[in-house]
């Protein structure tokens, strides 16, 4: 069923109805149950803000709504996919909680009292005397609601200046339309197909939980040497609990404790960590570590290594460090047919850890056709995880009218995830996290495949399925290509 946007007031309707084609549902203040159609719904029309960073003109999404007369909380998890679109077509907009009451708040001492954080929860945004009324009918989670503001803490309802912030809140609404006709076009009927694997593999966790442990033992500031794993969200709540990333370890106070991240690093790092008396914690990936040892090995018999891997990524640059006189990265198949080596008896190949399975064979390939003595590394150098999640998300993609990877953008293996499901004919896109998800990839698609990279929490993809509940009725499965079971040691240093 085709969600429906509501507005209880006239002057609202006439702000955003021309602007969708199905129009919107004009419902006055309280028109609920029977009343309005069963499905996702959207409220729309003007408020007054709570807190002074919002400003007239300002768009509240609501994360969640409250009822002040009976104290009801209703969340909006799909709110998310309405932030990112408004935001996307250059509109300013807060998400937080907007609360409804029984009349319009003037008072500036119940306005704070509103916008207050209580138990824990954050305070409202934004008030209205509608949203909560117009709820009853509304599937779980599939309620939206969209206000612009007219009046603040500072510049009151009941003032000279109304009438030309009113008039400034509508024409947002109305440049608003458009991203709601968006919203309308994505509400549907659909199907989600979850790839497993799929999210943080056994190095990540690892690497993770020793940046936790170090906190513990240690206290604040833990520094990290550049992004513990290529991931923004897990970053900032690490930053949260008191990390500190640095890019190089001279940044790093002296005698400080410092984290090398899961990439590993060349050996020069550790020598300018050491002339630091930095006390080093190193949480590289044990088959990153794998594939530096098996360089060394290589080049300590004088032979060329051809590093198979992305030149700029920080894997390749902190195994290329291994041995930099020996090593020679080659990016991809076309620059497999023209690497040469100092002596063709004595070569060797490694590969980066993140690559997409194909496309590193194709290379392979191509050097062991050129150099029939290329000696190859005692096992495969693509990682379990890698490999599990692409033949997860090809299962998927074969099936799916699109595929959602949640990872950031500098994430290796969620690239490659991207192209493995692109490979497969379907239309593929990278996101971060729900805000990401952009309403025009919907219409029109009624079965989406999921999955995330090694590096992304799997609350993400909880976070986006729910976004997607939120459009309309939702079926999930999942399929799972393997079962993984791989743990890791934490090093020494943290263990308490």
């Amino acid at each position: 069923m085709s969600g429906v946007v509501c507005t209880p007031l006239r002057t609202e309707w006439l702000a955003v109805s021309p602007g969708l084609s199905g129009g919107a549902l004009r419902t006055g203040r309280s028109r609920a149950g029977d009343d309005l159609p069963v499905g996702p719904r959207l409220i729309t029309g003007v408020a007054g803000a709570l807190s002074p960073e919002v400003a007239p003109g300002d768009l509240v999404v609501a994360s969640e709504v409250r009822d002040a007369r009976d104290g009801t909380v209703t969340p909006c998890p799909a709110a998310a996919l309405l932030v990112g679109a408004l935001r996307r077509a250059g509109h300013t907009v807060h998400h937080g909680p907007v609360v409804t009451t029984e009349r319009v708040v003037d008072d500036p001492l119940e306005r704070a009292r509103l916008a207050a954080p209580v138990e824990g929860a954050p305070g409202a945004l934004a008030v209205d005397t509608e949203s909560a009324l117009l709820l009853p009918g509304v599937p779980e989670g599939q309620a939206v609601v969209v206000r612009a503001i007219v009046d603040t803490p500072e510049q009151r309802l009941f003032s000279l200046g109304t009438a030309p912030r009113g008039i400034k809140a509508l024409v947002s609404l109305r440049k608003a339309a458009p991203v709601l006709e968006e919203w309308v076009r994505a509400t549907a009927d659909r199907q989600v197909v979850l790839a497993a694997p799929r999210s943080f593999c056994a190095g990540v966790e690892r690497a993770i939980d020793i940046v936790d442990k170090a906190l513990d033992k240690f206290g604040e500031p833990v520094y990290v040497r550049r992004q513990i794993v290529h991931n923004r969200h897990v970053v900032a709540e690490l930053e949260r609990k008191g990390a500190v990333f640095v890019e190089e370890v001279e940044e790093v106070p002296e005698g400080s404790v410092v984290v090398l991240a899961a990439h590993g690093v060349a050996p020069a790092v550790r020598e300018s960590a050491s002339m630091r008396g930095l006390r080093v914690v190193d949480a590289t990936c044990p088959l990153v570590t794998k594939v530096h040892n098996e360089v060394r090995r290589f080049a300590g018999l004088d032979h060329t290594v051809f590093l198979i891997g992305h030149a700029d990524h920080e894997e390749v640059v902190g195994t290329y460090g291994e041995a930099p006189d020996n090593v020679v990265v080659v990016n991809d198949p076309d620059e497999a047919m023209t690497v040469e080596a100092a002596d063709p008896t004595k070569v060797s190949y490694v590969m980066q850890t993140t690559l997409a399975v194909d496309e590193a064979e194709k290379t392979a390939t191509i050097l062991r056709e050129r150099y029939p003595a290329l000696n190859a590394p005692r096992k495969d150098d693509i990682c379990y995880a890698t490999t599990n999640r692409q033949q997860a998300v090809r299962a998927v993609a074969r099936h799916s009218d699109l595929v959602i990877v949640v990872g950031s953008r500098n994430s290796s293996n969620s690239q490659r995830l991207r192209e493995v499901a692109e490979g497969e004919g379907t239309p593929a896109y990278l996101v971060d996290d729900l805000s990401e998800v952009e309403l025009t990839w919907l219409h029109d698609v009624g079965r989406v495949g999921i999955t995330a990279g090694a590096s992304a929490p799997p609350h993400l993809v909880d976070e986006v399925v729910a976004g997607l509940a939120g459009l309309g009725r939702l079926e999930v499965r999942q399929t799972e290509v393997v079962s993984e079971s791989v743990r890791f040691t934490l090093p020494r240093e943290v263990i308490v």
